[in-house]
């Protein structure tokens, strides 16, 4: 064999970096996406939010009619509730560009618009001057809540022990889980304690009496028994809960299996005693010490508001998710002046300039694929979870031309608002189930007539799952029984022995 020179021809597929930046916004949460935008504006100085210029001042980039994103999206909404009825096609919006149909495709490069132009969005009818006086800028202050040790060891505090035993009641206390309770035996927690202190095991046990007549009731039990005994013995006497102490004493097993017939015969009862014990039960705290506990509650911005108008179901973007950027005019105007000083503030230009273009566009496509979601599932707004249709990803990719991936994209970690509550764009989409008629079902649908079908049965005789599909099979949704104990799963519904009632 002799070394020889070979001309070959190739395709292959390249992502140019203003690509991979709009990919990578596409498939960012908002959360994740505002975090972006502050690393980026540390490191551009070209780049700045919005700030408390006058809005005369600033020409857009992106869009030289209105510089408003959320413009834009207004007329792309009335324009598609306009076309709906036999225009396929959607049509065309200033400023927006849609997503590559393969991740080879390139957007069209970004224009080199005059260096001392700067972008600005503002949602229109909701712009707001920062530097106004008339806002308050007032802190919320939120309290620091008490945990459960700081609570319990306050009570302790009053309490006319000597040292020897306030010390090992602090020590049950720091022993105890978020719950309240102690989930290890007394003689796991002996060897933990000094040998010089020549602490006994009966010590120990007087010390968790002491913790068990704290409040809340329940606080120091080492199991539910225990737990549920230690909250009825602080209660007032009566009959009730002198059946229900009977029940809590060996005979929870015969609860929870809702054995009633047994529970009567052992308590000797009737049935509406029975029923009242099995009431006061469930009144009862199982965790006693959770209420202490130390909750973050986590907030979703949505990217998207649905609201009704006379002409249907339309959506609009969220302004407060909606970042407010522009070039930095001093840099600008600086550079404008000097062409060609710096190639690093040129670069720097130019990747502000993206940024602005992708994040708009970003924005432009949650919109036209949360509009077409919305007219599709219009009687689920309308109507319930019992109208939703079934929908794949395939389906909008093709009436709005984009690819499946992309549209994956869009409705992963986006939320939209609507007067029937906040919903993940994911949640539109799901597995069907066909029909007699040939049609098919929404797996949101049938979970949702199993709700109802649950709530409506007769607490005595509990519809089993063979019963449910079968009720269902009227209705011409043929659903197999498995199908049935899965979705009533996910439904968090207890199997039909669970649900017998008295």
């Amino acid at each position: 064999m002799k070394p020889s020179l070979q001309l070959r021809m190739s395709q292959q597929l390249a992502l140019t970096p203003q690509l991979q930046q709009s990919i990578k916004l596409l498939q960012l949460s908002t959360l994740e996406l505002n975090q972006e935008i502050e690393r980026i504006l540390l490191e551009n100085p070209m780049l700045e939010r919005e700030g408390g210029e006058e809005e005369g001042e600033v020409a857009p980039v992106v869009d030289r009619s209105e510089g408003s994103l959320a413009t834009a999206g207004e007329e792309f909404s009335s324009d598609r509730g306009q076309s709906s009825g036999g225009d396929d096609e959607a049509p065309d919006t200033p400023g927006v560009t849609e997503m590559p149909d393969s991740i080879g495709e390139a957007y069209d490069s970004v224009s080199d618009d005059d260096i001392g132009e700067a972008a600005e969005w503002r949602s229109e009818g909701s712009s707001r001057n920062n530097n106004d006086d008339d806002e308050s800028d007032f802190q919320e202050f939120q309290a620091a809540a008490t945990s459960l040790r700081e609570h319990l060891l306050g009570q302790v505090a009053l309490m006319p022990l000597s040292d020897r035993d306030r010390v090992l009641v602090q020590f049950i206390i720091e022993a105890l889980d978020e719950d309240g309770l102690l989930m290890q035996d007394l003689e796991e927690l002996l060897p933990l304690i000094p040998a010089e202190w020549e602490v006994e095991l009966d010590e120990l046990n007087i010390a968790l009496r002491q913790v068990q007549n704290l409040e809340p009731s329940g606080i120091g039990a080492r199991n539910l028994q225990e737990c549920l005994t230690l909250q009825l013995k602080a209660l007032p006497e009566s009959e009730s809960r002198r059946h229900a102490l009977q029940i809590t004493d060996g005979n929870l097993e015969l609860l929870a299996a809702r054995d009633f017939a047994r529970l009567k015969r052992k308590l000797g009862c009737s049935d509406d005693a029975l029923r009242s014990a099995q009431d006061l039960i469930c009144s009862l705290n199982p965790r006693p010490g959770a209420q202490f506990a130390q909750v973050e509650a986590r907030y979703v911005v949505p990217d998207v508001v649905v609201r009704k108008l006379r002409s249907g179901w339309t959506v609009s973007l969220n302004p407060e998710a909606m970042p407010r950027l522009r070039i930095h005019r001093v840099y600008a105007d600086i550079l404008q002046q000097n062409r060609g000083v710096s190639s690093s503030l040129s670069s720097q230009l130019q990747e502000a300039k993206w940024l602005i273009k992708n994040v708009q566009q970003r924005f432009d496509t949650i919109l036209r694929v949360s509009q077409a979601i919305v007219d599709r599932q219009r009687q689920f707004f309308d109507h319930g979870e019992v109208a939703m249709r079934p929908l794949t990803l395939r389906e909008i990719a093709e009436e709005l031309e984009l690819h499946e991936s992309t549209v994956s994209r869009v409705t992963t970690q986006k939320y939209m608002a609507s007067p029937r509550g906040v919903f993940e764009l994911k949640y539109f989409f799901g597995s069907h189930v066909s029909t007699d008629t040939g049609g098919a079902c929404s797996a949101t649908a049938i979970r949702a007539l199993i709700r109802q079908l649950v709530a409506a049965e007769d607490g005595k005789k509990p519809l089993s799952d063979a019963r449910i599909a079968e009720l269902l099979g009227q209705q011409g949704i043929v659903v197999a029984r498995r199908t049935i104990a899965k979705y009533r799963e996910s439904l968090n519904i207890p199997p039909v022995s669970q649900r017998k009632s008295i």
